[in-house]
């Protein structure tokens, strides 16, 4: 076995590159600086129509996403992607992107999985998170997604799982999480 890359996946994944760059620039142009969201302005909306209106501009970005550098680039009823790209600051001791960085991701991606199939006036939160580390990541990557889907949402439980892959499609961690789901104190 040759340890030169095959050409047509250097292609594939310059093009794959390429088009997650601008799939990013799209969604930064369209947000509203970082800030708090009141309860309210959630409980009006159903979940996927609130996390709409996050990525139209409308409300606030979110904090975290600033923070870690990462922002939503799909949605649809049950499944969001995340997409960030990871950067020396957020290296750990021994080398390698911190599992924090991860996490958050992976997070963020499985627990507003389950939020786009809330209905209007209900909330989530997450009473556990698992997260599985395949291999380590570096700044060296370029930019990664983190793609949650819903497994199922009843009354009170959502679960989802999660996978943070390359423009390659190189998993680098997957995860699971079981959501408690609960009407709004408005």
């Amino acid at each position: 076995m040759s340890g030169n890359p095959n050409p047509d996946d250097l292609i594939d994944s310059a093009s794959v590159l390429a088009r997650w760059q601008a799939d990013e620039r799209r969604a930064r142009a369209r947000l509203a600086g970082p800030g708090k969201i009141a309860m309210q302005a959630l409980a009006q909306s159903s979940g996927l129509e609130f996390l709409n209106r996050i990525w139209a501009g409308e409300l606030p970005a979110i904090p975290i996403g600033n923070t870690m550098g990462f922002v939503a680039i799909e949605a649809e009823h049950g499944r969001i992607v995340f997409q960030g790209t990871p950067t020396a600051d957020y290296y750990n001791p021994i080398g390698s992107i911190h599992g924090g960085y991860i996490a958050t991701l992976l997070d963020s991606a499985v627990g507003c999985a389950v939020h786009t199939t809330l209905k209007q006036g209900f909330g989530y939160t997450t009473l556990e998170l698992k997260v599985n580390y395949v291999r380590a990541l570096s700044d060296a990557v370029g930019p990664v997604r983190a793609e949650g889907k819903v497994i199922n949402v009843s009354r009170q439980v959502g679960l989802a799982e999660g996978r943070l892959y390359d423009t390659a499609g190189r998993l680098y961690a997957h995860a699971t999480t079981t959501c408690l789901i609960f009407p709004l104190p408005v």
